[in-house]
């Protein structure tokens, strides 16, 4: 019996579009909402929100039984963070800034069992190998991880070329509102140039034949990144979707008392 397949991963290297969502509410239960919704994927977000351990591993039970496929962003490439989550059973994961070819391949080595990475063998405690239950995981756990790395910085981007040709790396998320505020504009991403470098790197990466990924609510945006081939499209935040339905709620009821 052999680990699960990465249906998140499968779907990027066959080249069909993955459409998703942001994930930072940082709860089980409002992660299970999102599950509900339809996407193909849901971000679990370990760098902005205040995600933990438990908190994310909480959250990635809860959508095994949805039909969204799990990423989960980390704060960083460290690799005890790395063994703990994929442990924890996530099979996708997304490293923030990623500025090198060799960041790229210590990640590659980060996610995979010896002899050619580092993960450490103490799968039978987890949930990754159902607690044991599956008993060809070692020999198969590292063709179902699927590494995506998170190019957001003028360094990144200059060595965007050199990370496109490392084995092992699946995928590279542009990091649209980081890298616009290096390049010495507004986070907002919005800027004619930074949409265009962005574009530009989204036919890069997918060139190079792996799968290219953005982040932006704008509708617009999202069509023209769709059509320059980018795989894996996060079209919202849970965070501001509350927010901005709470706040639209609240200017609703004034608006009605002041006319009352």
């Amino acid at each position: 019996m052999p680990a699960p397949t990465n249906l998140f991963k499968k779907n990027l290297l066959a080249g069909t579009r993955q459409m998703g969502c942001w994930v930072g509410l940082a709860n089980g239960y409002a992660a299970e909402i999102a599950g509900t919704a339809g996407f193909d994927w849901l971000l679990i977000d370990g760098e902005h929100a205040p995600n933990d351990l438990r908190s994310i591993s909480d959250q990635v039970a809860v959508l095994q039984a949805s039909d969204s496929e799990v990423v989960v962003r980390l704060p960083n490439g460290d690799t005890d963070l790395i063994k703990q989550v994929l442990d924890a059973g996530v099979q996708s994961l997304l490293i923030p800034m990623v500025e090198s070819a060799e960041q790229a391949r210590e990640l590659v080595r980060a996610v995979r069992y010896p002899p050619h990475g580092v993960r450490g063998v103490g799968y039978a405690l987890a949930r990754a190998s159902q607690f044991a239950a599956i008993p060809d995981y070692f020999a198969t756990a590292d063709q179902e991880i699927c590494l995506l790395v998170q190019v957001e910085s003028k360094a990144g981007l200059d060595a965007l070329g050199d990370i496109l040709g490392v084995d092992g790396v699946d995928g590279v998320f542009i990091g649209p509102a980081d890298l616009s505020v290096d390049l010495g504009f507004a986070p907002t991403a919005d800027a004619p140039e930074i949409r265009a470098i962005v574009l530009d790197a989204i036919d890069q990466i997918a060139a190079s034949g792996k799968a290219p990924g953005i982040l932006t609510l704008d509708q617009g945006f999202i069509v023209e990144c769709l059509a320059h081939k980018a795989t894996f499209v996060a079209v919202g935040i849970d965070v501001l979707v509350l927010a901005n339905g709470l706040r639209d709620m609240a200017k609703a009821a004034q608006d009605a008392a002041e006319k009352a």
